[in-house]
């Protein structure tokens, strides 16, 4: 059954199903879109199909630009509005704490929160807006960007790699039945640790930021006025 699957998926036109992959992580990576496209799950899966060097390298290469357009779109969004862009609504779906938190470790890591950011889920869709809001030019941006889409595209594409072979030998070795209980145990675990990295990406900054927005709150406009 996950041999069938996984043959399945690399008789797909080799094309389609990468360029469909880098489409989805540049979705992912251009801020406003990250709720509606799974980039990092489709990496896993497409990663599976990387069993010989050739498919690894083009997978990674086309992430890897891929993810860089993203974030150069989002930087450029945030050139365009400036600080404003924090108070839109755009911002308040992603969470103004995990905008808060991004500002925050620009402002003291420069051009390394924005490779270091591109391995902490929602933060790394904010980073790239809020270095063009920063003023961070531009050839410092790049370069970190480059690179953290590279080292971040490599992890994933070995990931999925090694999960499809590891799939194939497990096979091999347990029924239907058994087979069906491992991969609902790994589909728990995959989605237990996004959501897991996804709240520690945000708590620390949800902690600081509750006081100031209440005073701010109450000083502009008290309840019930």
């Amino acid at each position: 059954m996950v041999t069938d699957l996984l043959e399945w998926l690399q008789n797909l036109p080799q094309p389609a199903l990468v360029g469909a992959t880098g489409l989805l992580v540049m979705l992912e990576c251009t801020i406003g879109l990250g709720f509606i496209a799974p980039g990092e799950s489709g990496l896993l899966i497409a990663a599976t199909t990387a069993t010989t060097v050739p498919r690894f390298v083009i997978l990674w290469a086309v992430v890897t630009v891929c993810a860089g357009i993203g974030d150069s779109i989002g930087y450029a969004i945030g050139k365009r509005f400036g600080p404003r862009l924090r108070d839109t609504k755009l911002i308040r779906r992603y969470g103004t704490d995990a905008w808060d938190k991004a500002t925050d470790v620009l402002q003291r890591r420069g051009a390394w929160a924005v490779f270091f950011a591109r391995f902490l889920p929602v933060v790394r869709t904010l980073t790239p807006a809020a270095a063009g809001t920063s003023g961070l030019p531009y050839r410092k941006f790049l370069p970190a960007v480059v690179s953290g889409a590279a080292a971040w595209s490599l992890l994933h594409i070995s990931i999925g790699a090694a999960l499809g072979e590891a799939a194939k030998r497990v096979e091999g070795m347990l029924s239907t039945g058994g087979l069906i209980v491992v991969g609902v145990l790994a589909a728990v675990a995959v989605i237990a640790l996004i959501r897991f990295k996804k709240k520690k990406a945000l708590a620390p900054t949800s902690s600081q930021t509750k006081e100031p927005a209440g005073t701010q709150d109450a000083g502009d406009e008290p309840v019930g006025s």
